[in-house]
């Protein structure tokens, strides 16, 4: 017998700080998991690469313009037909005024104090708070 293959989605998510330390989130607005704060991000589109795929997502998402830095993490989630492969990079504001778009139905700057709230009350996306307190990159 052989293994089936799952099917692997590449996608990236940016850790966006502000000058103070607080981590951009965005309210995802479609499953999976609608309703949820989550980390700018989406998949990678054929022949793209992760920083053109994280600057444009955070562009739709969030409106703002990032630079991508170093890769922070990866982890892997359940997709319906698949599993997310998801390249968490640092990033940095370059431009652009912060408002929801596309795939986000609102944006904010999260303390640790807000963030572990979010986390307390299931708001935040499966595992997203103990995934950074892994990789050490709570916002402050």
């Amino acid at each position: 017998m052989t293994a089936e293959r799952v099917r692997r989605i590449r996608c990236v998510g940016g850790l966006v700080r502000d000058p103070d330390g607080r981590l951009l989130l965005v309210q995802r607005a479609n499953a999976p998991g609608a309703g949820r704060w989550s980390l700018p991000g989406g998949k990678v589109e054929p022949g793209e690469s992760d920083d053109a795929a994280l600057r444009r997502e955070v562009r739709e998402e969030t409106g703002l313009a990032v630079h991508v830095g170093r890769l922070v993490g990866t982890v892997e989630r359940p997709a319906p037909d698949g599993v997310f492969e998801i390249h968490d990079y640092a990033c940095t504001v370059t431009g652009g005024d912060l408002q929801a778009g596309t795939d986000a139905s609102a944006t904010r700057w999260a303390d640790l104090a807000m963030f572990a709230t979010l986390d307390a009350d299931d708001a935040l996306v499966e595992a997203l708070f103990q995934t950074l307190r892994e990789w050490s990159e709570l916002p402050r």
